[in-house]
């Protein structure tokens, strides 16, 4: 991949901020654009920046890194990091890209930003056949390939993603997930449930068919299925 990715690092720490820039410098798909010392002046400064990659400490002084996330009207990825494991749960309600540790490791340091350059890649349609996207589950990332999905079930603040691998349980809603797949591959045959159409055996007016399951699908949605199937 050689994308390069413009990023920020937002810390109130000066020797963090001179680390973390360092780490930044020495990666070949990495621009360091700007940073900043507090939320208040980051905000100020991203207005008239496009950035692909913040790399954001939360215990802030004025805001703090949420309050900060919350004001940002388009958020690019986000890498959090910080010297406590406190703040991980409420990290990935953000969808954050990952959670590292103060003192950061390189080898981590990598990891995280090869799920960000994959994460880039597969946004912008640059994706390889084998294309897969990264959910949060049980407070990790873990790699999902596309194809391999087959089905999405809504279960209240979480989708469970059932794949030829076996089931996924993210937090997220049925319509943020949708997004962050291709259309018309997947389609909303019901207010519970999407399809990856590629899959389907079978389908009435009710339900569809994937290998041994049915799938229950809202009449409404019929001529919606058809429509995609005719579209693959």
């Amino acid at each position: 991949m050689n994308k390069v990715l413009k990023t920020v690092v937002i810390d109130d720490s000066g020797m963090q901020l001179k680390v973390i820039s360092k780490l930044v410098n020495n990666h070949p798909n990495l621009t360091l654009e700007a940073v900043y010392e507090n939320g208040v002046a980051a905000r100020e400064g991203l207005q008239k920046k496009e950035i692909d990659l913040i790399l954001l400490d939360i215990e802030m002084p004025v805001i703090d890194g949420f309050d900060f996330l919350d004001t940002l009207e388009h958020r690019p990825q986000i890498i959090i990091i910080s010297g406590k494991s406190d703040y991980a749960l409420r990290a990935f309600d953000y969808d954050v890209t990952d959670y590292l540790h103060k003192p950061i490791l390189l080898q981590r340091f990598n990891t995280a930003i090869q799920r960000a350059l994959a994460n880039h890649l597969h946004s912008v349609g640059e994706g390889t056949p084998q294309d897969f996207i990264f959910v949060n589950s049980n407070l990790q990332k873990r790699k999902v390939v596309i194809d391999q999905i087959k089905w999405i079930e809504a279960l209240g603040d979480y989708v469970k993603i059932i794949t030829s691998n076996g089931k996924i349980l993210v937090l997220t809603t049925m319509k943020a997930f949708l997004e962050r797949l291709p259309n018309p591959k997947f389609i909303r045959i019901h207010k519970s449930y999407a399809v990856n159409v590629e899959k389907i055996d079978k389908f009435s007016s009710t339900y569809v068919e994937i290998g041994d399951e049915k799938i229950p699908m809202s009449r409404l949605r019929k001529s919606e299925l058809e429509k995609a199937l005719a579209e693959i």
